[in-house]
């Protein structure tokens, strides 16, 4: 049994744009201890990421840079055939506007998580984990990159000395390989909050999470994702939380060292 005593809990943030509002930002931002506050390629205007990065330094929640695609349409969901040299200088982009905003609030981008269909490219896609890796590099080697375990993201990052976090998702459903189902797919998500928080303390305790066909699959986790756009996410977000406290588990950003 793993029995792990801390882990971090993020969730995807400042994701409205102008008059389109998604999720609860205030009410997760009480909850989570790390904040993936979305960069203004996939979603989230200006206004709404200096919002953001405001509520999360006021509440001392870390905030990371979630890069991703220039899909404003598709919400970033949609995998982009990119050359790497473009990718790169979306990426670096996205980290530098993010950064400024957060700066100006006394914080700054203390990690990056590529966000929605580049997350998935990147667990197998070698030229654009290498090409987002790059970009952190280039942008500051000290940040560390949030992706799934095993993927070739984290092993590119590790082999050029970036510090690498290994995420689960709660709300996810996953395949017997360690990866995730589909959005696609019936049960790709989770939306019951006391089965959502059973998984993750199982996860963090003993570092196992059933797979969509009933196997079980090993996984080392160092910070947890709740989906702040999905239907009823603080309700989730709490009852988590609330678990872990009961399971003993504290509950804490992975850049507090």
């Amino acid at each position: 049994m793993v029995d792990q005593r801390s882990v971090d809990l993020n969730a995807d943030v400042g994701e409205s744009f102008g008059r389109w509002e998604l999720g609860d930002d205030d009410a997760l931002l009480h909850l989570v201890t790390s904040a993936n506050v979305a960069c203004g390629f996939h979603a989230g205007d200006p206004a709404t990421l200096v919002a953001t990065c405001s509520i999360a330094a006021e509440r001392g929640v870390a905030v990371g840079a979630q890069v991703g695609y220039a899909d404003l349409g598709g919400f970033g969901r949609r995998f982009i055939d990119m050359a790497p040299e473009e990718l790169y200088a979306d990426v670096l982009y996205q980290l530098g506007a993010l950064d400024g905003i957060a700066r100006s609030h006394g914080s700054a981008v203390s990690y990056v998580k590529p966000h929605g269909a580049l997350y998935n490219a990147v667990v197998h896609h070698e030229e654009q984990a290498a090409a987002v890796v790059r970009a952190v590099a280039a942008y500051d080697p000290a940040l560390p990159l949030l992706g799934l375990p095993g993927s070739v993201l984290l092993a590119a990052a590790a082999g050029r000395g970036l510090r690498t976090v290994r995420e689960a998702f709660a709300d996810r459903a996953y395949t017997p390989a360690g990866t995730l189902v589909s959005r696609r797919e019936p049960g790709a998500v989770i939306h019951d909050p006391a089965v959502v928080a059973e998984r993750v303390v199982r996860m963090v305790t003993a570092g196992q999470v059933e797979a969509v066909d009933g196997s079980v699959v090993t996984l080392e986790v160092d910070s947890v994702c709740v989906h702040g756009d999905s239907p009823g996410a603080v309700t989730i977000a709490r009852a988590v939380r609330e678990r872990l406290d009961a399971a003993g588990v504290t509950v804490r950003a992975f850049t507090g060292g």
